[in-house]
């Protein structure tokens, strides 16, 4: 188990998505300052592998939203999750670490905490939006929960539920000012051009639903303003390829397709269209204007619909308090109104300023070491549970 004299320890993570994989990078590199040769195995992705750990299972098999789009990947869940489940049973590690994927990783917390292993949540569900009864769950489920926002630490504080909110990584990451000119040179693109970012999402449920209505809202726009440009990042093949089988038939269109490069694309745009979700965030710290759309299998959105107690979905209008971006979710996702909404950006520069003011307060509230603060509130939870000092970090005399 745990040993500080030598700086061994296990540490079970796993992640549901990209953002999720980001956000385990950030945090696998701050752990291993305190503990460089750290074991650290579950799920990830890239970014995570790149930091030293080891996958059992790809990270895309759990980037699935949706009630419907579960039902049709349960098998392949239940596998990987019952044999997460047998491993860390089996070799316990020193902590687990949930990253995000509540409805997976809940249940698998349950399991290694009542075996006795510290677990911490990181990435809070939104009880606070909907589905307010999964608080005893969460509870029971984990030691710590670990948020990214203030307002998500102040309900749990509410509750009695442990809880540190570290920020949020990409705020300390993202500039406060971001001149667009540079990434353009780096895209090849016109300095002077004018250029409509399209991110139909990173789970291959939102790239199959929405890849056509931006593609016809692309068509929409062009019609009215023939000289905008369009970027089309995808966050990996399996998404290029699904998006390439709609993009065929609109082959009149000017895309530049990149294989990741999300920030740089939305760093380059004018205006950008996007699936709600972590990308969202990503969008107001880089101050560009944003367009918000979102579609669900029909059951998933009415249940939805149903259990939501918050007027908003995305990140910048949950921060904000109030509508800073538009929203066009189900049937509103039309290219008409979602084209509308880009022009209205477009048209207008002192919407435009006024909105970026709003995102720069954002940004300076959710900016700190996440990554650091994040592992710190770990290691914390480690030597309260084990009477340990916390460790010596590994660049100290």
């Amino acid at each position: 188990m745990f040993n500080s004299r030598n700086g061994s320890l296990r540490i079970g993570v796993v992640a549901g998505e990209l953002s999720g994989d980001m956000l385990g990078g950030g945090l696998i590199r701050a752990l291993r300052v305190h503990y460089p040769d750290a074991q650290i195995e579950g799920i990830g992705g890239p970014q995570m592998l790149a930091a030293g750990m080891e996958s059992h299972y790809p990270l895309e098999l759990l980037s699935v939203m949706g009630l419907v789009e579960v039902l049709g990947r349960y098998r392949a869940l239940k596998r990987c999750h019952d044999g997460l489940r047998r491993h860390f049973l089996q070799q316990r590690p020193d902590v687990f670490i949930g990253i995000d994927a509540p409805d997976f990783n809940l249940s698998l917390e349950r399991a290694l905490k009542v075996a006795g292993v510290p677990v911490v949540h990181y990435v809070s569900p939104t009880v606070w939006a909907w589905r307010a009864y999964r608080l005893p769950k969460i509870a029971r489920a984990c030691d710590l929960m670990l948020t990214l926002f203030p307002f998500e630490a102040a309900y749990y504080e509410k509750h009695r539920l442990p809880v540190r909110f570290v920020g949020h990584p990409l705020a300390a990451q993202i500039p406060l000012e971001n001149d667009p000119r540079p990434s353009r040179a780096a895209l090849g693109l016109e300095a002077a051009g004018c250029y409509v970012a399209l991110l139909p999402g990173s789970r291959f449920s939102e790239v199959s639903r929405l890849s056509r209505p931006f593609l016809e809202t692309a068509r929409w726009l062009l019609a009215r303003r023939p000289h905008l440009r369009f970027i089309v990042p995808l966050a990996n093949p399996h998404m290029r390829e699904a998006f390439m089988q709609v993009a065929k038939d609109f082959s009149e269109l000017p895309l530049l397709l990149l294989d990741g490069q999300a920030r740089t694309a939305m760093t380059a745009a004018d205006v950008v269209l996007l699936a709600s979700g972590t990308a969202t965030l990503e969008a107001a710290l880089l101050k560009r204007p944003m367009v918000v759309a979102y579609k669900l299998a029909t059951l998933t959105y009415w249940l939805a619909k149903w259990l939501l107690t918050v007027p908003y979905v995305s990140q910048p209008n949950l921060l904000a308090g109030r509508e800073l971006v538009p929203e066009l979710i189900q049937a509103a996702a039309t290219p008409a109104q979602l084209g509308a909404a880009l022009l209205a950006w477009l048209d207008d520069p002192a919407a435009v300023q006024t909105f970026k003011v709003a995102c720069t307060e954002i940004h300076q509230r959710l900016q700190a070491d996440s990554d650091q603060l994040a592992a710190t509130a770990i290691l914390e939870l480690l030597a309260s549970r084990q009477a340990l000092p916390l460790p010596v970090t590994a660049h100290s005399d």
